[in-house]
């Protein structure tokens, strides 16, 4: 009996053999607890349980985070307030799709920490998936689109994310900063476009609770702005192409890069700031941030004065009257 022949043929079936339907989602029936994961179709990222603090029992978050670098950066987190704890019980946390096509998170007490909440969806064919992007969807037995994690965010915008404002109703996405390093309970800050009035449209903030702490400039009026731009550091070149769409339902901010790039996010910090992170050979480079400068902050310069940002002498005064108004104090 020719064994090397057989051993070939049984390699060659195992290289030729798809891989697992249920690799990349969660179905019914098996649900997804601590020590396990579901890992995107190209391996990108992990969807599971992981722990930041340093408590005992630890805390245990459900989150999305990148799955072929070395360092723990989770872009989505479930239950963000809400967290489970890995104690001595023989039931742990466990998030399991249910016929009504709903994630839902429950502890071992079978308390629920967090869930979906789709209507009007049922099937025992729907199935969610981790997608390469990142993004985590419900997909009904029709094969749409039911939920999708990408309209709920946490802290951090991937390409092929929306940041929109919808006209109508006049809300919208947006980031959440975390509260701290190591703990990713919402914070007091957001980022988002302004959801007020239509002149306004299309202008993007960062808000303290709700007073706004720094601005952009407001949409022009042309139906899509777009344009790319190149930063460089020490240890990175990024190219972003980033985009402002109007429909005739609403406005969006999307971004996306080049094939190949480094693995490129948009993060708003517990600090407030909004920066753009690229991963480098171990560790994330902060190669642009917002607010840049004091002409970034919202209202810098009072309701009747303007920021110049060209300024560069540190004895020069940045803020400056419109034309026909007179400083109140030249000396201020």
């Amino acid at each position: 009996m020719d064994w090397s022949a057989i051993i070939y043929a049984t390699v060659l079936l195992l290289v030729l053999l798809p891989r697992s339907a249920s690799d990349d989602r969660l179905v019914l029936g098996k649900p997804l607890v601590p020590g396990t994961t579901i890992v995107s179709d190209g391996g990108v990222f992990a969807l599971g349980f992981f722990s930041l603090a340093d408590s005992t029992p630890a805390n245990l978050y459900l989150g999305i985070w990148y799955n072929d670098i070395p360092r723990l950066t989770a872009v989505w987190v479930a239950n963000r307030g809400n967290p489970a704890t890995s104690g001595t019980s023989s039931a742990p946390p466990a998030l399991t799709l249910t016929n009504s096509s709903n994630l839902i998170l429950s502890d071992a007490s079978g308390r629920v920490l967090w869930t979906t909440n789709v209507t009007g969806v049922s099937g025992s064919a729907a199935t969610a998936v981790l997608l390469n992007t990142g993004n985590l969807v419900i997909r009904s037995p029709n094969g749409t689109t039911a939920w999708q994690s990408f309209e709920h965010p946490g802290d951090t915008f991937l390409p092929g994310m929306k940041i929109r404002v919808r006209y109508r109703s006049r809300d919208g996405e947006r980031l959440v900063s975390w509260q701290g390093a190591d703990d990713p309970s919402p914070g007091s800050f957001t980022f988002g476009m302004d959801p007020g009035t239509p002149m306004r449209a299309g202008l993007h903030l960062i808000w303290n609770g709700t007073s706004p702490v720094a601005r952009t400039v407001p949409w022009t009026g042309y139906a899509t702005i777009s344009g790319q731009f190149q930063v460089n550091s020490s240890s990175s070149v990024v190219m972003v192409s980033l985009a402002v769409v109007r429909t005739e339902e609403e406005m969006y901010l999307a971004y996306s890069l080049p094939d190949g790039s480094a693995h490129t996010r948009f993060v708003l910090t517990y600090s407030g700031e909004y920066q753009l992170q690229s991963w480098g050979s171990s560790d994330w480079a902060v190669v642009g941030k917002w607010p840049a400068n004091e002409c970034d902050l919202y209202g810098q310069c009072g309701p009747y004065g303007y920021c110049d940002g060209t300024v560069t002498a540190p004895t020069t005064p940045t803020c400056k009257c419109l034309d026909g108004f007179e400083p109140a104090s030249l000396e201020e």
